[in-house]
């Protein structure tokens, strides 16, 4: 897919009290090890939590407040408008709230699939990711490192690397709407915590 825009970036978007109303609530539950699409829901074993750990190493927590996607979904309409994307969606999964310490990180991915959703009787079904949301909850200067950085090469080897940093979204309440198939990683954060919501965004696949 050719594109206009990688990313489209709000800074101070969200008050900081909101952004505060959120960590309070998601660290009132239990939080669990972050896996990445091929795991699953199953049990893993120490050796599959070890592969795991070289690929991403944080932990998260699920939200699906209503009043988190109010807060967030104008800015994605705005965002898939004032970037030329016009993306059909209709449904945002679960908001995934994530906490990365010293040393933790994501390395290089993609939220979207290359089939939709197989999941009869519920809102996913036939349905793929088109917008991913990355909202900043923590202030920059609580943590170091943590960048959240794109790749817009998608991984072609036979593609110079085309790598920028996003510095837009380091301060509380900034967020940025980008494609969900655009390739991203949250760097090794350094010092201190950094915390962040992901919400991805579902439509009917592209013709």
């Amino acid at each position: 897919m050719q594109l206009q825009n990688y990313y489209y970036w709000f800074k101070d978007a969200i008050p900081h009290h909101v952004c505060d109303d959120i960590v309070r609530y998601a660290k009132s539950i239990q939080d669990q090890m972050a896996v990445t699409g091929g795991y699953g829901n199953k049990k893993l074993n120490k050796k599959e939590v070890q592969d795991l750990k070289k690929k991403r190493d944080s932990d998260i927590v699920w939200l699906n407040e209503r009043w988190i996607y109010n807060a967030i979904h104008p800015y994605i309409h705005q965002a898939n408008r004032d970037a030329n994307w016009n993306f059909e969606w209709s449904f945002s999964e679960s908001c995934q709230f994530t906490k990365y310490k010293k040393g933790q990180y994501y390395d290089w991915h993609c939220d979207s699939w290359d089939k939709p959703y197989d999941s009869p009787n519920t809102p996913s079904h036939g349905k793929q990711r088109k917008l991913s949301v990355t909202l900043s909850l923590s202030d920059d200067k609580e943590y170091s490192g943590g960048e959240l950085e794109f790749d817009y090469r998608n991984h072609d080897p036979d593609k110079k690397a085309n790598t920028h940093v996003l510095k837009e979204i380091r301060s509380k309440g900034s967020l940025v709407v980008f494609p969900s198939d655009v390739w991203h990683r949250v760097k090794p954060v350094k010092s201190g915590v950094r915390h962040s919501l992901v919400i991805w965004n579902l439509g009917w696949p592209f013709k």
